[in-house]
């Protein structure tokens, strides 16, 4: 057997079932093995938006993604894709050819560890033939235990040498990492002693939400999320929806006047914490997370509980109903732990009120020929059916899809802004709709991350994916007119004449629209009733008077 078949049968044994990719010579020979043993390959039209699937559907599904791209520029033109994977601590295997040892003067030779050291992914290789399935499990391996992207080197002397594979060897379970009793305890106290705690739920406690809210309810906590976790207490009474930038007014108040905040699988940087302002002084804060290097990190804390969000959540429960007044573990004296903590029947009702972007009051700042994006959000936001994924790109307008869009649990939204990268939208669309094929996923775009992920939409088509591409259009790299303007620069550069966004999806093979006011959104209604036989282009041309609030929110923090 060749080492590119060993590989291939070892990584689909491992659990691998779907690739993403672009296939060249350097990779032809390995993805070609994967088909064989059964392993789905998803053929992008970039390596940049192969990558962003590969991630997307590791990020909807909770297993290691996998991604296959020639050697060279096959993992150059990736690497922003998989530089978001790595910052946001996706599992994710790059099976990354390279260039035999002796080819020392090829044009493809780059220093592949360097280039994954310089990402934050981790380096791995293929030493030899005799040791390629043992490196082969061990970057699985680290991918699905440590939740990191790896990049695999494979390089093309070892990938054709014959091998005899020796048995994968059998993986061995292990259990989610409990805290120390003692850290549990101390966390149990002061929850036991707080009078208005507050959960911020982050990417790392996305499977943990059942257990963050019994012992929410048993302290009278109040509950909210990072971006990246958004829907994890969806529907929940007590869900204050997005900590930071994206927080509703009466969420920023809320946590602000916490004196106890407790971050479960959260870094609690800038954009979490509203650079610092949503903890007020004399709040003590608590970390919890399996990665010790994570605690304390962006902002100094009380308590550093190292440990499984979902299991520490288990401990400390047991340690609060094990405490002096462990009544209140039973659920306190009202329904969902009405009357303990921060938790009253008025606020119940508060939050009902005002908990969500679509109640808060705003001036329609739509023209004669444009919509407001708060607008276009509520509408849209009626009209899609409630099982959605909302997969959302980078720029100005992103804030709106987030925060008016609901979604109905946490898988059902993607946010790749680890890197901030413009681009990513439309790709991570398409790897959240091969990952739950059940729901109908919503690409939200800016027009400029459209224009650079544009060659995807084909790739959409082709695999009949019945997905809504909704693109907020304002002509512009919108976050740098409106950071740039006060100050009277030009803008020439980050503004661009009209184009025609909808007429450009049917080129590819979609059905496009173009909305300028609420009522043009009768088309999407059509769409959604009919047999959505293909993808579906709203080319939304918004009003760009001025910049969205959590940009303004962002700049002032700088």
């Amino acid at each position: 057997m060749l080492v590119a078949e060993a590989v291939a049968a070892t990584l689909a044994e491992l659990g691998a079932d779907t690739a993403f990719g672009v296939v060249g010579s350097g990779n032809f020979h390995v993805t070609n093995a994967l088909r064989a043993r059964g392993v789905r390959f998803i053929a992008a039209r970039h390596e940049c938006g192969a990558a962003s699937m590969a991630d997307a559907w590791a990020r909807m599904t909770g297993t290691p993604g996998l991604l296959s791209v020639h050697q060279g520029p096959g993992l150059t033109n990736a690497l922003t894709g998989i530089t978001e994977a790595a910052k946001s601590r996706t599992p994710l295997v790059v099976l990354a050819p390279d260039v035999a040892g002796a080819a020392v003067r090829s044009n493809f030779r780059i220093d592949v560890a360097a280039v994954a050291a310089a990402v934050g992914a981790v380096p791995e290789r293929l030493h030899s033939p005799q040791s390629a399935v043992a490196d082969a499990v061990r970057a699985w391996r680290t991918a699905a235990r440590q939740r990191r992207t790896v990049l695999l080197a494979m390089p093309l002397d070892v990938q054709a040498a014959a091998c005899d594979p020796p048995a994968v060897p059998a993986e061995l379970p292990l259990l989610p990492a409990a805290p120390a009793a003692g850290a549990a305890a101390a966390l149990a106290g002061l929850l036991a002693g707080a009078e208005r705690p507050v959960f911020v739920a982050g990417r790392g406690a996305r499977g943990a939400g059942p257990e963050l809210e019994r012992l929410a309810a048993a302290c009278g906590a109040l509950l909210a999320t990072s971006a990246a976790a958004k829907g994890l207490f969806r529907c929940g009474p007590w869900d204050l929806d997005v900590c930071g930038g994206f927080a509703t007014p009466l969420a920023a108040e809320l946590i602000g006047g916490a004196d106890l905040l407790v971050a479960w699988g959260c870094s609690l940087n800038m954009w979490t914490t509203r650079h610092g302002r949503l903890i007020a002084p004399g709040c003590r804060v608590v970390q919890v997370d399996d990665d010790a290097a994570a605690i304390g990190a962006h902002r100094p804390v009380q308590l550093g509980v190292l440990g499984d969000a979902g299991t520490t959540a288990r401990a400390v429960a047991d340690a609060l109903a094990a405490g002096p007044g462990a009544g209140a573990a039973a659920g306190g004296p009202g329904r969902d732990g009405e009357g303990v903590g921060y938790r009253t029947a008025s606020l119940r009702e508060r939050i009902a009120r005002e908990g969500r972007w679509r109640e808060v009051p705003y001036a329609d700042d739509g023209e004669p020929d444009r919509i407001d994006s708060r607008t276009l959000s509520i509408a849209l936001d009626d009209l899609l059916p409630a099982e959605r994924i909302v997969a959302v790109d980078s720029g100005n307008f992103m804030g709106y899809p987030s925060m008016f869009l609901s979604v109905p649990d946490t898988h059902g939204f993607c946010f790749t802004q680890a890197y901030q990268s413009v681009g990513l939208g439309l790709a991570s669309a398409i790897g959240s709709a091969i990952a739950r094929p059940g729901r109908l996923t919503v690409a939200a775009l800016g027009d400029g991350g459209a224009l650079m992920g544009i060659s995807e939409l084909e790739t959409v088509v082709r695999l009949g994916l019945p997905m809504v591409i909704v693109i907020y259009d304002d002509e512009a790299f919108g976050a740098e007119v409106h950071h740039f303007r006060p100050d009277g620069h030009p803008l020439d550069t980050v503004t661009f004449p009209p184009a025609d966004l909808a007429q450009i999806g049917r080129g590819f093979g979609c059905d496009g629209v173009t909305v300028r006011r609420r009522e043009d959104l009768a088309q999407l209604k059509r769409w959604l009733d009919g047999p959505r036989e293909r993808p579906l282009v709203i080319d939304a041309k918004v009003t760009a008077k001025r910049g969205s609030w959590w940009l303004e929110e962002a700049f002032r923090g700088h």
